[in-house]
């Protein structure tokens, strides 16, 4: 009896084994690929609920306009009764918020000068107050706020005149206003004679508005 028949029955069956087995094998790589595939769309999901938060924030820090401290920013705003926003448009104008130091000797976020501070330090009891302390941010958040509140209220709230002050001192401020009347004119920021000052009021008013749009819930407004 001849055993070709047997022998073809036996290769087929074992190119059918194999065949089956290529299939077998490509069926798991199938299934493994898709469930890494799934498994990088989970991370990357937990990823962005995760670090969303972060890259926007970093990302708006990085940006035109930062934003650092604001819880110390709200506290201030309200025992001065300021808008946050017009704290945080001064800070950016006076320093992008970084620990500086002017040419003429201002210090800190809000760029005080030392004179101003001791001064503000006399009216609010500050007996312990040295110049130093102007580098720690929430003391001169607090010294800075409580100057716009007094030149705020030195000016009737009129934030033109308190910014110009804060800028190029109560005297000169006094000077322009009394023009001014003087000539039957209302005051206005078109109307301050020095140009440096007149450009700090008008980017201040500007970042305040900005603040106010882009970090009206970190600012609590």
């Amino acid at each position: 009896m001849s055993t070709r028949p047997a022998q073809v029955r036996a290769t087929r069956s074992q190119g059918a084994a194999r065949a089956a087995e290529v299939k077998r094998r490509r069926a798991a790589t199938r299934r493994r690929r898709w469930l890494f595939g799934l498994l990088v769309v989970v991370l990357c999901a937990v990823g962005v609920k995760v670090i969303a938060p972060s890259f926007h924030s970093a990302v708006q820090n990085f940006g035109k306009l930062p934003l650092a401290h604001d819880q110390t920013i709200r506290e201030q705003a309200a025992r001065k009764q300021l808008d946050p926003a017009l704290i945080a448009g001064v800070i950016y104008t006076e320093s992008k918020f970084s620990d500086a130091q002017s040419s003429a000797g201002a210090l800190g976020l809000m760029q005080l000068l030392p004179s101003t501070a001791h001064f503000i330090a006399q009216r609010t009891g500050g007996s312990a107050f040295t110049t130093e302390d102007l580098s720690t941010p929430d003391v001169n958040i607090a010294y800075g706020s409580w100057y716009l509140r007094y030149l705020l209220d030195t000016y009737d709230d009129n934030e033109v005149l308190a910014l110009a002050a804060y800028n190029g001192g109560e005297t000169n401020v006094n000077r322009w206003v009394a023009q001014a009347h003087e000539d039957g004119k209302a005051f206005t920021v078109d109307q301050i004679p020095f140009p440096e000052t007149r450009a700090y009021v008008a980017r201040v008013m500007r970042a305040q508005q900005d603040y106010r749009r882009t970090y009206a819930k970190r600012l609590g407004l």
